[in-house]
C-alpha cells in the first residue's frame, strides 16, 4: 500500500512538472514513510542524517517527509531535522506540490497534518510503476483495535470506495494493458463495512450483496466480469472477517487466482486474546482447511509476530503448531516491536530480546523447511509464469528471466527461442524447488505474447531508468533491506 501511494506521489509531482532525476542530483526528495516498527523512525532519521551535506551544498533543495511515520511524528521530524522543507500526513498526500511551493516561496518548512481523509487516494494522478500489473485500492483505513498495531491510529476508520468507482479504475488499467490486479486494503474483506447500514449503503453495494453474499465477495466475482483481466490477487484480509462465500468467489472466479496471504500473527488463543485479534486458533485453522477443499493447489502465506508481551514458551509451541498444520508457502516473521502509543507497549510481561530472538530463529527454521517441502510438491508441475521485471534474481551463468505462477510463486525459467517481454505468459515445467523460489531449465513450452507485453514495449521509448516495483509474495523471515523509501525529481526545465 505504501508503495502504491508512492506512486500516486510520483503522479501529483509529474503533474505538478517535475520530472524524475534519474541518476543526477535531485532538486526534490520525497520519503514516504511507514511506522509499523521501530526500524522505520531509525532509518528514516538516519536517512535525512545522510542528505543534510547534501542539500547544504545543493542550494534550493527541497526534503518532505510523508506518510506514517510523519502522521505520527509531525513537528518533531523539523525539530529533529530542521532543514527537512515539507511534513505531511496520510490523509493529505495530494497537499505535496502546494506545500513544496509554499515551502519555497516562504522559505521555512510547512507541516501539514489533517486528521481525517482529505481526498480518496484513487482520484490523484498517479506514475504506474508496471505497465502489466497494476494495485487498486478499495479501502483506507481500519476499524481493528490490535493492540499492537499503530496503523489504525495513523490511518483513521475505514472508508470504502464505491464498487462502480473500483471496476472503471479496473477497466481503465486493462484498457492500457494491465492483466493483473491486485486489490488492496488494510482489511481488505471488510469491504462494505465502510458504507454503514447495508439499509443505507448505495445502490450499487447493495446489488453488489443480493443473496446475502458479502460486498467483497461481489467485489470478486465482479472482477470476474471484466474482459482481458487475467489475474485478480487482493492483501491483506482479517480471519474474523473471512467468510464462506469469499472462499466460494475465489473458487468459482476462474480469474481469481489461488493464492491467499491471511496474517495469523500468533497460534496461542491467550496470545491473540492480548492482541485483541478477534478469532482463535480453531477459527484460523478451518478456514485453512476450506480454503484448500475450494482450491487444493492454493498458495497461502501469512505475517507471525514473536516476542508478543506475556508470550510463555507454552504460547510460542502454539504457533510453532499452527505452522505445522497451516502449512504455508512463505512467511513474513517478526520479532515484537514496540510502538509507543499502542496499548502492547505498556503491557507487563516484555520479553528479553535474547528469549524473542532464539524463538524467531525457531520459527524461521520451521518454516523454511516447510516452504522447501511444498515447494518440491511443484517438481514435474506445468505453470503459466507472467514474465516480470526485476523480480527475483537472476543466474547470470544461466541467462534465467523470471515471473509470477497463478500462486503467485516465484519462477526462474530458462530464456526462450522466441523474443519474451515483460507482461507475456510462458508455459514451463519445474525441474527444480528451493526454499524461496522455483526453476524451471527444461526449454519454455509456449510463449504467449500479450497486451501487456505491447504496453511494456511501448513503454521503453520513454523510460528513466527507474527499476519497476515486485509485486512478490511474503518471503520466508526477515524481509530483505530494501533501497531507503525515496523518490528524487528534478523540476522541468
Amino acid at each position: 500500500m505504501n508503495v502504491h501511494d508512492s506512486e500516486r506521489l510520483s503522479g501529483l509531482l509529474e503533474a505538478a512538472g517535475y520530472v524524475r532525476a534519474g541518476g543526477g542530483e535531485p532538486d526534490v526528495v520525497v520519503f514516504n514513510t511507514c511506522a509499523v516498527r521501530e526500524n522505520a523512525d531509525n532509518r528514516l532519521y538516519g536517512n535525512l542524517g545522510h542528505l543534510r551535506p547534501v542539500k547544504d551544498g545543493h542550494p534550493g533543495m527541497q526534503i518532505a517527509v510523508g506518510g506514517c511515520l510523519a502522521q505520527k511524528d509531525r513537528d518533531t521530524i523539523v525539530k529533529r531535522a530542521p532543514w527537512v522543507d515539507v511534513v505531511f500526513g496520510t490523509h493529505n498526500i495530494g497537499s505535496l506540490p502546494t506545500l513544496l511551493e509554499r515551502a519555497r516561496v516562504q522559505s521555512e518548512a510547512q507541516v501539514e497534518i489533517e486528521e481525517s481523509l482529505v481526498t480518496f487516494p484513487s482520484t490523484l494522478p498517479t506514475r504506474r510503476e508496471s505497465p502489466y500489473a497494476a494495485w487498486v485500492s478499495i479501502s483506507v483505513g481500519c476499524n481493528n483495535t490490535c493492540t499492537f498495531c499503530i496503523v489504525p491510529s495513523l490511518r483513521g476508520k475505514e472508508k470504502d470506495r464505491r464498487p462502480g468507482e473500483i471496476l472503471a479504475e479496473v477497466e481503465a488499467l486493462v484498457a492500457e494493458g494491465a492483466l493483473e490486479i491486485t486489490l488492496l486494503g488494510q482489511n481488505v474483506n471488510a469491504y462494505g463495512s465502510g458504507f454503514g447500514a447495508l439499509a443505507a449503503a448505495p445502490d450499487d453495494v447493495r446489488a453488489m450483496t443480493e443473496g446475502g453474499q458479502s460486498a467483497f465477495a461481489g467485489l470478486l466475482r465482479a472482477c470476474g466480469g471484466v474482459e482481458g483481466l487475467e489475474r485478480v490477487r487482493f492483501t491483506s484480509p482479517h480471519p474474523k472477517d473471512f467468510t464462506d462465500d469469499v472462499i466460494a468467489a475465489m473458487a468459482e472466479t476462474p480469474n481469481v487466482m489461488p493464492s491467499l496471504h491471511m496474517p495469523l500473527q500468533a497460534g496461542s488463543d491467550a496470545v491473540l486474546r492480548a492482541m485483541r485479534r478477534s478469532y482463535r486458533q480453531d477459527r484460523y485453522l478451518g478456514i485453512i482447511e476450506k480454503v484448500r477443499e475450494a482450491m487444493p493447489d492454493a498458495a497461502i502465506t501469512t505475517d507471525i509476530i514473536v516476542g508478543f508481551p506475556g508470550e510463555t514458551e507454552a504460547d510460542f509451541e502454539e504457533t510453532l503448531h499452527v505452522v505445522r498444520e497451516a502449512r504455508f508457502a512463505s512467511a513474513f516473521t517478526f520479532q515484537y516491536s514496540k510502538r509507543p502509543g499502542t496499548p502492547a507497549a505498556t503491557m507487563d510481561g516484555q520479553l528479553p530480546k535474547q528469549v524473542v530472538q532464539e524463538r524467531y530463529e525457531r520459527l524461521i527454521a520451521l518454516q523454511e523447511e516447510i516452504s522447501w517441502a511444498e515447494n518440491k510438491k511443484q517438481l514435474g508441475r506445468t505453470l503459466e509464469v507472467l514474465v516480470a521485471e526485476g523480480e527475483g534474481r537472476k543466474d547470470v551463468a544461466t541467462r534465467r528471466l523470471s515471473g509470477r505462477a497463478p500462486d503467485n510463486r516465484l519462477v526462474h525459467f530458462g530464456v526462450p527461442d522466441e523474443p519474451v517481454r515483460p507482461g507475456d505468459m510462458v508455459t514451463v515445467e519445474v525441474t527444480y524447488a528451493a526454499p524461496h523460489h522455483l526453476v524451471a531449465d527444461k526449454p519454455v513450452l509456449d510463449v504467449r505474447r500479450t497486451r501487456a507485453g505491447d504496453a511494456w514495449e511501448a513503454r521503453q521509448g520513454g523510460r528513466d531508468g527507474q527499476k519497476g516495483v515486485s509485486l512478490g509474495m511474503p518471503a520466508i523471515g526477515r524481509p530483505a533491506q530494501a533501497d531507503a523509501p525515496a523518490s528524487g525529481c528534478s523540476a522541468a526545465p
